[in-house]
């Protein structure tokens, strides 16, 4: 009984160290997946491309596009390319394909983007501390025209046909005013309807004589010189102003992952503090998250009017 007695206990011994070294290799084996775990994950995207709106003059747009590239290779630790597409259409397009990931776009294009369940709503930029601002008229300063009605059978211009404070909430508000609608057409009320490929090309047409006004947003002319210079707004003045206009937003692709959606989120939101100077050159004032939808809901509301106009 001894002799197995004493066999036994060497047994019992090394199975309770095999036992304890199963126990230290198991927690050495796991300690690194906990440690994986707990840092950030990475962008799942090995580049990243962003569209920014053709709104500007061409120079201007090459130099923030430079800037930007940099601040977001820098913050993203990835090549990152900033396009400028002449035409807003092809963003759904780009978007669907994953050939685009972010887009700045007006309420307009970020709607019709939505509905086609391309992209959401990444940021939206603030203006004077409220998520929208106001659609203007301007014509040359020495013009005396009082608003809108005053120029039935004039000559006028729309920043673009994609512009939502430039075309969509100027069209809304002559709807409103029951001066076009189901049998009155643009071209019926207007002698001649022209459309620009942003703000400046609008603005430029009533500076040459070719339209007596033109469609654009407010900061186009109340703000600094992104757009026109001091000369410039010295020969002018606005006519009317409409709106409100729902803010720019920043668009992001629907198929990316909601880790990349939050890394982007936070790198975009991280200009505020970064680098306000360039985020205002850009995307004109502070980011902010807002919901998509409340944000959206007068440009769809607008949109839904504008079918009933007259062709």
């Amino acid at each position: 009984m001894l002799e197995k007695h004493l066999l036994t206990r060497p047994i019992i011994i090394q199975v309770f160290a095999g036992f304890l070294i199963l126990c230290s290799f198991s927690c050495s084996e796991n300690q690194p997946v906990e440690s994986f775990q707990s840092k950030p994950l990475e962008l799942s995207l090995k580049k990243v491309v962003i569209a920014l709106k053709a709104n500007k003059q061409p120079e201007k747009m090459l130099e923030e596009k430079t800037r930007l590239e940099t601040y977001l290779s820098e913050k993203l630790d990835r090549p990152v390319s900033v396009i400028i597409p002449a035409d807003s259409s092809i963003v759904v397009e780009s978007f669907r394909n994953g050939t685009l990931d972010l887009g700045y776009l007006s309420s307009t294009d970020a709607a019709r983007n939505l509905d086609q369940e391309t992209a959401r709503i990444l940021l939206v930029h603030l203006k004077n501390g409220q998520p929208h601002y106001q659609s203007i008229w301007l014509s040359k300063k020495e013009k005396s025209y009082q608003s809108i009605t005053e120029l039935q059978g004039k000559p006028v211009a729309f920043a673009s046909r994609s512009s939502t404070s430039g075309y969509l909430i100027p069209t809304w508000d002559l709807i409103k005013k029951g001066l076009i609608g189901t049998h009155t057409a643009l071209t019926d009320f207007f002698s001649l309807t022209l459309y620009g490929n942003g703000y400046v090309s609008a603005v430029e047409k009533v500076l040459s004589g070719e339209v007596e006004a033109a469609a654009v947003s407010d900061y186009v002319f109340k703000g600094d010189n992104k757009y026109l210079s001091n000369e410039q707004k010295a020969k002018l003045r606005i006519v009317q102003e409409q709106g409100p206009v729902p803010a720019h937003t920043l668009c992001i692709r629907s198929s990316l992952s909601s880790n990349d959606l939050k890394i982007l989120q936070e790198t975009f939101l991280s200009m505020n503090e970064d680098n306000p100077e360039l985020r205002d050159r850009i995307f004109n004032g502070e980011l902010v998250v807002v919901n998509e939808n409340e944000h959206l809901k007068v440009t769809r509301e607008a949109l839904a009017l504008q079918k009933t106009l007259k062709p």
